[in-house]
């Protein structure tokens, strides 16, 4: 079970440097693909266990959805992030219960995120909302439901509301409003968790004065050319788990103002020399590094060979001087940025985390 309950034994804590590391146990050697590349757990602050490795559902071509999930939960993935956003919500709930259809899991074995959009902030719209996710995943709950950008767009199914000119149309309601009625999503049992994604730091404090459930989790753009230092360091002490999206910065995932601009991770020779070393991909070597930043990546795949290579990387760990080429990679370089809103008054990337 996923809930207050971990897979593994308690993860060691040491430092290289001034980034705080994660030492995961390594897993049983086993032959079984379930058994072996079951993801181990960190505990977020209110108890819960959180599957230290994810699968992201962004950008899933139409009509693969269900399948990616299928073979993701076959192959030991206990972890699926989507999102209001990514409109395939349906097909990954319908995957989700084929497999607790079949027994291969029980609903409680697998850890559920979901978001809330930026047209649904106003706080009348944000118990409503959570709800119509949970009936498009056909589940009674998530584990946990964030806030997908701290930024407020005009109310409405419109996810990209815009003027005549081509402008996004704002919406005035503030964070911390919206926040309260996240709170209320876990007083009525809808999630069991709540937090934050794309949140700076000033940001998420001035949401922790206001808060009576802390947020467990900011989610936020993270991967070798971008390592988010600070930020880790910034939520670890105030007892917030980072998770990682666009752990590869692959060009499914750049902005469409950044197509040709961004060079990839997964290209990257150092790291390529890295992957030698250990007998590992390179995409292994970059989730393994955000592994021991004591991140959690969610990296996505249509391909079942990718999927299970993504989640095979609890038989070995980088070492601290390796562990120094990888930081030696940061850039600062984002993709992600949203630049389309950057005059928002709560546009999260005007400092620098």
């Amino acid at each position: 079970m996923l809930e207050r309950m971990s897979f593994c034994s308690a993860v060691g804590i040491y430092r290289i440097g001034s980034i705080r590391q994660v030492s995961v146990p390594r897993l049983l050697r086993v032959t079984s693909p379930s058994v072996r590349n079951m993801a181990q757990t960190v505990k977020l602050n209110n108890g819960y266990e959180f599957p230290v490795l994810g699968l992201g559902t962004y950008k899933s071509n139409p009509g693969e959805a269900e399948q990616i999930v299928k073979d993701a939960i076959d192959i030991g993935y206990r972890h699926i992030d989507c999102a209001k956003f990514y409109e395939n919500e349906k097909e990954v709930g319908a995957g989700i219960r084929a497999k607790i259809a079949e027994g291969v899991i029980k609903r409680e074995d697998i850890f559920v995120t979901s978001k809330l959009w930026n047209t649904y902030h106003a706080p009348h719209m944000v118990v409503p909302t959570c709800k119509r996710t949970l009936s498009d995943l056909g589940l009674d709950y998530v584990n946990l439901y964030l806030i997908h950008w701290p930024h407020a767009f005009k109310e409405g199914d419109v996810f990209l509301p815009k003027d005549s000119s081509g402008n996004i149309i704002y919406s005035d309601v503030d964070y911390v409003d919206t926040w309260k009625e996240m709170e209320e999503c876990v007083k009525q049992g809808l999630t069991k968790s709540i937090g934050l994604s794309n949140f700076n730091s000033q940001q998420i404090q001035r949401g922790l004065d206001i808060a009576t459930i802390k947020p467990v989790v900011n989610q936020v753009e993270c991967h070798p050319y971008l390592n988010q230092t600070k930020l880790i360091e910034f939520c670890r002490e105030k007892g917030i788990q980072i998770t990682a999206y666009s752990p590869f910065a692959g060009p499914t995932s750049i902005a469409p103002l950044h197509k040709g601009e961004s060079p990839e991770p997964l290209k990257d020779p150092k790291i390529k020399e890295l992957a030698d070393k250990y007998n590992k991909t390179v995409a292994q070597v970059i989730l393994k590094y955000l592994v021991q930043l004591g991140v959690v990546p969610i990296p996505k795949s249509s391909n079942k060979k990718r999927l299970l290579e993504n989640i095979d990387i609890f038989d070995f760990e980088l070492r601290p001087e390796d562990v120094s080429v990888m930081n030696s990679l940061n850039r600062n370089n984002r993709i992600c940025d949203f630049i389309q809103v950057k005059e928002h008054k709560h546009y999260p990337f005007n400092i620098e985390y």
